[in-house]
């Protein structure tokens, strides 16, 4: 085996997902996954057994690892669909080396990257996004809404810009659900997720013969003919290959790796970035020629920060989301819990925010969520003490940055009560737990109720 095989595996793909070692025998001696951590566990359910009887799609001639021992050579960036032993499909880019031992073959190692699902796929999990799916009463949402109703109708290219998790997605499905396309297939590919070694071929499929392995097969562009194509993070892609999506987005026509003539289709195009398009396009991340190309239609999408109306809205949304899918009742949220979310900054928007209240949901007891329902990083990133107050102490302990928070709350609540009594009701506690934290956080509460 290549003592640096790993490594340049690594290097290639960013990341390795699976490891499988198989003796000349053909008998699986190791087989394990690999998490985000680089912690490797072993699927041992599979070992001793004869790889071509757990992958029943292997056989001798297209095995990896049986043109290793054949060759004695490694077989590298090899595309394969297999079956695992619970059912479960997938897609893998695997790379297999020869294992040595004094100079004699003894095996093979396989190292294994696993392909995002993608197009008709992902198409028959769920039906796709429309505008209906857009949870926002703020403005700038609003005008964006009416502008995709316009957009949907025509077939220009359009450039959604926006950080991660704000939302592209919802607005790409519903240009695409919408439209005069929407019976035709939508078919989407996250740039960054796919090795540039292998994204021509997916985009644009191969010929048999081509090269090792290569066989007949369409790509995403011939997949999506006469509806619409999404390539999200655009800017992930490598300027050589950006040259050649230019050239099919400007003809509507391509070749196929291997192929000897041209590949006509109609496709729309829709991508996306997350990034500043000027920085992007200055620190040479996206060519200006094909931005340009493909962003002959605009949408930006604010930051969840900059539309905080949205905030109580898509906590309703979200209760009724997970009450749906756990089975439970939750009928709201604490005033305590409710300004921490409204304070936070939302750095993942509501990508962030739809994560935030399903880790509520796994903690919450009864029908309201509180403040220790939700995770400890929000409190101390939440602004509790007020917009304008600045940054707590560096030595201040959780503790007591709760103690300001909880006594600011009540100190304005007391303020627009006119009894002990509605301040409770206000708060959703009882008069007894009121009189406790008035006690307990030394708050003047006489001089604070209204008269």
């Amino acid at each position: 085996m290549q003592i640096n095989c790993l490594e340049k595996f690594t290097n290639s793909y960013g990341r390795i997902d699976a490891i499988l070692i198989v003796n000349r025998d053909n008998i699986i001696e190791y087989s394990a996954m690999v998490t985000e951590d680089k912690e490797y566990l072993r699927t041992d359910d599979i070992l001793g057994k004869n790889l071509f009887e757990v992958y029943p799609e292997l056989n001798e001639e297209n095995s990896t690892h049986a043109r290793v021992m054949a060759t004695g050579r490694p077989v590298l960036n090899q595309k394969q669909t297999l079956t695992e032993p619970s059912g479960r499909r997938h897609t893998t880019i695997t790379s297999t080396f020869p294992i040595e031992n004094d100079g004699k073959l003894i095996g093979s190692i396989d190292l294994s990257v696993e392909l995002p699902e993608q197009g008709e796929h992902r198409a028959k999990r769920r039906a796709l996004y429309t505008i209906e799916d857009i949870v926002s009463q703020s403005p700038d949402m609003a005008e964006i809404k009416k502008k995709l109703l316009k957009i949907a109708e025509n077939g220009s290219p359009v450039m959604v810009i926006g950080e991660s998790g704000a939302g592209k997605e919802l607005i790409v499905e519903a240009i695409h659900s919408h439209g005069k396309r929407k019976k035709k297939p939508f078919i989407s590919l996250n740039c960054a997720a796919i090795p540039d070694a292998l994204i021509e071929s997916t985009l644009f499929g191969t010929v048999k013969g081509s090269f090792t392995g290569a066989e007949n097969k369409k790509g995403l562009f011939e997949l999506a003919d006469g509806g619409t194509l999404f390539l999200d993070e655009i800017n992930s892609m490598s300027p050589e290959l950006q040259a050649k999506l230019l050239k099919a987005a400007e003809e509507q026509q391509y070749m196929k790796i291997g192929a000897e003539q041209y590949t006509e289709v109609d496709v729309r195009l829709i991508s996306a970035m997350n990034v500043d398009p000027e920085t992007a396009i200055e620190s040479g991340k996206i060519r200006r020629d094909l931005f340009y190309r493909l962003s002959v239609v605009q949408i930006l999408v604010p930051p969840l920060r900059k539309r905080k109306e949205d905030i109580p809205l898509l906590i309703s949304h979200f209760i009724s989301v997970y009450n749906e899918k756990m089975g439970k009742s939750v009928q709201g949220i604490s005033p305590f819990a409710e300004k921490v979310l409204r304070d936070y900054r939302w750095p993942g928007n509501v990508r962030e925010m739809k994560n935030v209240m399903e880790s509520a949901f796994n903690l919450v007891d009864g029908e309201t969520i509180r403040l220790t329902d939700l995770p400890d990083h929000l409190i101390s990133g939440s602004g509790m003490l007020g917009e304008s107050s600045s940054p707590p102490d560096s030595d201040c302990s959780l503790a007591e940055m709760m103690n300001r928070y909880e006594k600011e709350i009540l100190e304005k609540t007391l303020k627009s009560a006119a009894s002990l009594n509605q301040a409770a009701a206000k708060l959703q506690i009882t008069r007894q737990a009121l009189k406790y934290k008035i006690q307990k956080l030394r708050i003047d509460y006489q001089k604070l109720l209204k008269e």
